[in-house]
């Protein structure tokens, strides 16, 4: 199991978050299996700035981390983001969170699982959405989420099966 977070806070942030998972799945190596609703959500960490889109992927790929980071760094980059500032406002995120049951640290850009995942709401919900038994280290996401200590806002945008509408009209 392979999933991916994806994050918007510029522009039409839920346009972003439905190109790059229409880049994920165009690409050959890819198959998109599985997607959560789009939530909106409070910055954490730098909070001025503007609210975010969030979302989880599920996908199938048959290339390794390192490649799979270099992929989402160039869907980022098609899609104009621009690493100004850390943490602060993007046109879009795209973090691999879980590789299987893989954990390690394989660059000083790719630590799997996702280092601060359980810690984040954002990223916990739209997993529990579509993974909530998923395993994060010996804990699953359900767990984890429960006691996550994050308290930021995180609701309902776009509900799942909208989301699938979008994707199919983007595809037209």
């Amino acid at each position: 199991m392979i999933f991916i977070g994806l994050g918007a806070n510029l522009g039409n942030r839920e346009k972003c978050i439905c190109d790059a998972l229409l880049a994920l799945e165009a690409h050959p190596d890819i198959s998109l299996e599985n997607y959560s609703s789009f939530y909106e959500t409070e910055p954490v960490g730098k909070t001025d700035q503007p609210d975010f889109i969030n979302a989880v992927a599920e996908i199938k790929t048959t290339v390794n981390p390192l490649e799979l980071l270099k992929i989402c760094l160039d869907i980022e980059a098609k899609l104009g983001r621009v690493r100004a500032e850390r943490w602060g406002p993007r046109v879009i995120d795209i973090d691999l969170l879980l590789y299987n049951q893989v954990e390690t640290r394989i660059t000083d850009l790719i630590e799997l699982p996702h280092p601060r995942m359980s810690q984040r709401r954002f990223v916990l919900t739209p997993l529990v959405e579509i993974a909530a038994s998923a395993m994060v280290g010996n804990e699953t996401a359900s767990e984890l989420l429960a006691r996550c200590p994050d308290s930021s806002k995180v609701k309902i945008y776009i509900e799942r099966k909208q989301v699938k509408a979008c994707l199919k009209g983007a595809q037209r």
